[in-house]
């Protein structure tokens, strides 16, 4: 209970600021229409319009919650118009990406720590390659896939994956080199070959890092999966489902989609954090 209390406080200081924003930044257009108009508005007035605008520059929580609910359980998850739909074509996509990423993290990671070469060659490259936009490369991605026949899933997940592989290369490094001079040098002592090590050491101690940093490199998935769909002019998403917004000037759709992209995001991160509490648990360590 009393880790809930503070998390509720949050919560209610940003429902409370989102409320007041929203007053301020869609009273221009209220106040406008009652000029023309030529009418006088109440405070009471000013603020029930400001909160009930079809088009609000920013939407209230109440309006983002009505749409959340109606694009979910007011329609059928295989309409067009559902977030549970949007959200599933996003996810796979995301998990798609995650695992390649992962996959290609770890790899490198097992290399740069076993290879100096690597250490020096690859490490620099990889740190390079974040410094790059992602929106400015995301296009580029999807214009060369395009053109060798490939789309669909495939161009999102790549460039889900170039966002969550890094968070892994550095925490898989991190946690491999994590062991203490004094373990290896017992392992050492023990005659333990260099896989004998990797596995009964070096891998054990980098689950922690490495937990942490798939947590990172999951909400990075879903970030590129989102960007990778919007220069598409794609029709199925989140990304695309806020790109339609935009064009309509839907701002409560927009919203609606960002806060269920977050709320994906946050289970996605949340499901990683149990198998983690119950891989460590029957690992022993402490968590």
């Amino acid at each position: 209970m009393k880790s809930i209390v503070p998390i509720l406080t949050v919560v209610a200081a940003i429902v409370v600021i989102w409320y007041g924003a929203a007053v301020w930044m869609n009273s221009q257009w209220a106040l406008d229409q009652a000029g023309r108009a030529e009418v006088e508005l109440s405070f009471g007035e000013l603020v029930t319009d400001t909160l009930s605008q079809e088009r609000p520059r920013l939407p209230a929580p109440h309006q983002v919650v009505a749409e959340l609910w109606d694009s979910t359980v007011g329609k059928s998850i295989t309409s067009k118009r559902s977030l549970v739909f949007h959200g599933w074509i996003t996810l796979s996509a995301t998990l798609l990406g995650f695992a390649f990423g992962t996959g290609m993290g770890i790899l490198l990671a097992v290399g740069i720590v076993h290879s100096r070469a690597m250490d020096m060659g690859v490490m620099p490259w990889a740190i390079a390659s974040q410094t790059i936009p992602i929106l400015a490369i995301a296009p580029m991605i999807i214009v060369v896939l395009s053109s060798l026949g490939v789309t669909g899933i495939i161009p999102k997940a790549i460039i889900s994956a170039y966002l969550s592989f890094f968070p892994v290369v550095v925490g898989m490094v991190k946690g491999l080199r994590s062991p203490a001079h004094m373990d290896l040098d017992l392992m050492h002592t023990y005659s333990a070959s260099r896989n004998q090590t990797f596995w009964k050491l070096r891998m054990p101690a980098s689950m922690p890092y490495l937990f942490a940093s798939l947590k990172v490199g999951i909400a990075a998935a879903l970030v590129g999966t989102i960007v990778g769909e919007l220069p598409t002019g794609a029709i199925r998403g989140l990304g695309a489902r806020m790109l339609s917004g935009s064009y309509y000037g839907q701002t409560v759709q927009i919203w609606s989609a960002l806060i269920a992209a977050a709320i994906l995001a946050a289970l996605l991160v949340g499901i990683i954090g149990i198998i983690q509490r119950n891989t460590l648990k029957r690992m022993g360590m402490a968590q």
